[in-house]
């Protein structure tokens, strides 16, 4: 019996002090990333270029990924494309944080632990390694990364199929099984994963509904704001 993973006591009112980042001579504002809310953070390469150039860079994202981002998030859907990802996480509580266990780009630590700064940092590591190894220079990704607050099960679940689907949407395969870089086929298997594979499948009831969900036309008109054409 799903027991109600989505919590929605743990959702916050989204702090209304916007966030200022300046970017090719332009601000841009976002939301402040606050510790207890679920969020789907997305980005997608410079001028639509993609960000994917061989299979060794989806491994390295991935990395940097575990070493930025596990420290201080749970996951609970993810999927790279060539030129744009997107992935669900909900931010860890201050107090469920190992200090130990965060990686910062310097040698002294922060007083405060900033879950949009290691983003930040796990964008920047795969952009200086993606310039290095491609001899390239420049941006990678076409904004500072995007986030939306996740603030209903609805929209939580919704969320999780439309990113499993994102292949299959964009024409690289015909089955979401059939795609290597997102969560979908660690979510149907029982190898052993930091993915929040129970409580994704708890959401849908059981294994056997989550596929059977998979595998139906769904109607995302709630999330069409969401939808990202590349």
């Amino acid at each position: 019996m799903y027991n109600g993973i989505f919590n929605p006591n743990r959702v916050l009112n989204p702090v209304r002090v916007k966030l200022k980042f300046k970017r090719n001579g332009k601000m841009e504002i976002k939301e402040p990333i606050l510790h207890g809310n679920y969020y789907h953070i997305y980005n997608r390469g410079n001028n639509g270029i993609d960000i994917f150039l061989e299979n060794e860079n989806y491994y390295h994202f991935l990395r940097l990924y575990a070493k930025y981002i596990e420290p201080i998030a749970e996951t609970y859907a993810w999927c790279l494309l060539k030129n744009h990802f997107h992935i669900l996480v909900r931010i860890k509580e201050k107090v469920e944080i190992e200090q130990n266990d965060l990686t910062y780009t310097t040698t002294e630590k922060p007083k405060i632990i900033d879950p949009s700064r290691q983003f930040s940092h796990l964008f920047n590591a795969y952009t200086q390694a993606i310039n290095k190894r491609h001899n390239r220079t420049g941006s990678l990704f076409e904004t500072t990364f995007e986030r939306k607050l996740v603030s209903s099960e609805k929209y939580f679940q919704q969320l999780i199929f439309y990113i499993h689907s994102n292949p299959v949407h964009h024409g690289f395969v015909k089955q979401m099984s059939l795609y290597p870089w997102s969560s979908y086929e660690t979510v149907i298997s029982d190898k052993p994963t930091k993915l929040k594979r129970k409580e994704v499948v708890e959401l849908f009831g059981d294994l056997e509904n989550f596929i059977f969900h998979h595998n139906q036309q769904q109607n995302l008109n709630e999330i069409n704001n969401l939808i990202i054409e590349y």
